[in-house]
């Protein structure tokens, strides 16, 4: 599992989790060969979507549209990894922000336009907690 720091508060260094093969997740309906990596969530930036300790399924091939949740590298900050929803493509990169802006800036209002290649994936799936009936 890698644990996803959302909020500026929340800063270490996050460690590289196994990937887990599609082939587990069948209700996912992708492509058997596709892999995915887990994350945790550890902030609440992105509240009421996502909660700490919600764990997610990211897939590096899917593609991204705005309005999508995805996990980023921050930029020149080493091994820190966000999540945050794209808003906006720009010629650059993508524009990223937290759906929970009262929980700091640590978006693309700090540090500008995300080039793709700190873009690691689109969140495709939250496998834990399930969610809850009414």
């Amino acid at each position: 599992m890698i644990c996803l720091d959302t909020t500026p508060a929340i800063v270490g260094p996050n460690r590289a989790g196994g990937e887990v093969a599609l082939q587990r997740f069948r209700w996912l309906r992708e492509p058997r060969h596709w892999r995915c990596t887990r994350f945790v969530v550890t902030g609440d930036s992105m509240l009421p979507a996502l909660r700490p300790g919600d764990c997610l399924v990211v897939s590096a091939s899917a593609r991204i549209r705005v309005g999508d949740v995805v996990v980023a590298r921050r930029p020149h900050v080493e091994g820190l990894l966000l999540v945050k929803r794209a808003i906006r493509r720009e010629d650059d990169g993508w524009w990223l922000l937290s759906d929970n802006g009262a929980a700091g800036l640590d978006d693309s209002r700090a540090f500008g336009v995300l080039p793709d290649v700190l873009v690691v994936g689109r969140v495709i799936a939250r496998y834990y907690p399930r969610p809850r009936r009414f």
